[in-house]
C-alpha cells in the first residue's frame, strides 16, 4: 500500500460539507490522486433524484471514480473514463435506476457496514422504550406526576426484560450482525435468516466492511440459520417462537411486501414486536396497521414507511404501540468518515490489485 504512481480523479457529489481533514488523509496517502468535491444543496431524497439540477454534468467527463449518494451521470457517455462508483448508502434501490449501472459493467460499491453501530442503538432504544413503557412515563413526567404504578402496569411496572427472549434477524448483514452482537450481550438468543444458505464457515463470515469492535465477523452468534426467498421458507423462520423481529433485508422485487397478513398471523403466536430499519415497502403497511389494531403484535418500531414522508392522514400514525421516526436511524456524526473509509479500503485494493469490497451484485440487486 501507499502512494505510488496511482493516478485517479475522484469526483465527490455529496450533500455534506467537504470533510477536508478526511480528504487530506487520502491526499497524503495517494499524492497522485486528484480529489474534487462538489457540495450539493438539495436534500437527500430516497425517491426522485433532483441533484442533477445543480451538479455540473461536465465534471463527470474526466472522473475515474465517483463518490455520491444518488447523483449519477445521466448516461454512460457522460462519464467515459469512469471505472468505479462508490455510494454512501447501504441500500442499492437508488443505484438500480442509474443508466451507468444498467448499461455498463463498471463496479458500484456501497457503504454497507458503516451503519451497524448507530442503527443497532436505535433498535435497542426503541425496543426498550416499548418494553419499559417509556412513552407513558414521559407523559407522566410532563404532568409532574410521581405515580408508582402498582395499579397501573403501563406506567412501568409490567416490564419484560430482554433476557431469554428470541431475536429473529431477517437479513443477517452488517446491521443484523451488530444487532445480534448487542442482543446476545443483553441475554437474548438469536436466529438468522438470509436469502441464500449459510452452511459453511466461509459463507457465514462477513466479507465486507466492518467497523472495528462491532458485528459478528465469523457468524458465530446465531444459534440457528434459515434461508430462502420463498414464503414457505420465510414462514418456517417466523414460526420459531420469535419474540422480536428485526427487518434488515434490502428492498428487491422478491422482498417487496415480504411481510403481510399471513406473516403477522404467524408472529401473533408470541405476539412479537417488529422493528423495521430497512425499507418501508418490505412491509405491507395496511396489513401491519390491521395486525396492530387487532392486538396480534406487541408493537412496532419503524424508521421507514411506505411512502416517505408518511402523510399526516395515514392510519399508521394512530396504530397502537407504534414508534415512527423519519428515516434517521442511520444518522451519525461518524457517517461520512466511515463511508470514506470504505472508499479508502478499495483504493488500497485497486493499488494492490486485490478484489474490491462491498461490490453491488447486478444479478441480486444489492
Amino acid at each position: 500500500m501507499g502512494g505510488g504512481q496511482f493516478h485517479e480523479v475522484i469526483q465527490f457529489a455529496l450533500q455534506w460539507p467537504e470533510p477536508t481533514e478526511i480528504l487530506n488523509r487520502i491526499r497524503r496517502k495517494y499524492p497522485h490522486v486528484e480529489i474534487r468535491y462538489f457540495q450539493l444543496t438539495s436534500k437527500i431524497d430516497y425517491g426522485e433524484d433532483t441533484s442533477l439540477n445543480e451538479f455540473p454534468i461536465e465534471l463527470f467527463k474526466d472522473a475515474t471514480i465517483l463518490v455520491t449518494f444518488n447523483t449519477f451521470p445521466p448516461s454512460p457517455s457522460d462519464a467515459p473514463n469512469l471505472k468505479l462508483v462508490h455510494v454512501t448508502s447501504a441500500g442499492a434501490d437508488l443505484v438500480l435506476k442509474s443508466r451507468v449501472f444498467q448499461e455498463t459493467n463498471i463496479p458500484f460499491t456501497n457503504s454497507s457496514g458503516i451503519h451497524g453501530p448507530q442503527i443497532t442503538e436505535w433498535f435497542i432504544l426503541t425496543t426498550l422504550a416499548q418494553s419499559h413503557h417509556y412513552n407513558a412515563l414521559y407523559e407522566q413526567q410532563k404532568k409532574r406526576e410521581w405515580t408508582l404504578g402498582f395499579a397501573t402496569p403501563s406506567y412501568g411496572r409490567a416490564v419484560r426484560d430482554l433476557v431469554g427472549q428470541k431475536l429473529g434477524v431477517l437479513g443477517y448483514g452488517s446491521i443484523g450482525r451488530q444487532a445480534a452482537n448487542v442482543a446476545r450481550a443483553m441475554g437474548m438468543t438469536v436466529i438468522a435468516y438470509t436469502a441464500t444458505p449459510k452452511d459453511t464457515p466461509e459463507k457465514k463470515a462477513d466479507h465486507g466492511f466492518v467497523v472495528p469492535g462491532t458485528g459478528d465477523k465469523n457468524g458465530h452468534i446465531p444459534s440457528e440459520w434459515y434461508s430462502g426467498l420463498d414464503k414457505k421458507s420465510l414462514h418456517n423462520f417466523l414460526a420459531q417462537d420469535i419474540d422480536i423481529l428485526l427487518i434488515a433485508v434490502p428492498l428487491t422485487e422478491q422482498t417487496r411486501h415480504f411481510l403481510s397478513t399471513a406473516e403477522f398471523d404467524i408472529l401473533s403466536k408470541k405476539k412479537a414486536f417488529i422493528s423495521n430499519i430497512a425499507r418501508g415497502p418490505i412491509i405491507d403497511q395496511p396489513a401491519l396497521v390491521r395486525a396492530l389494531n387487532e392486538g396480534k403484535l406487541r408493537g412496532a418500531a419503524l424508521d421507514v414507511t411506505d411512502p416517505e414522508p408518511l402523510p399526516p392522514t395515514d392510519p399508521l400514525w394512530q396504530a397502537p404501540n407504534v414508534t415512527i421516526t423519519p428515516h434517521v436511524s442511520g444518522s451519525s456524526i461518524a457517517y461520512v468518515d466511515r463511508a470514506i473509509q470504505v472508499l479508502e479500503a478499495n483504493l488500497d485494493n485497486l493499488m494492490d490489485g486485490k478484489p474490491l469490497i462491498n461490490v453491488i451484485d447486478r444479478k441480486k440487486g444489492y
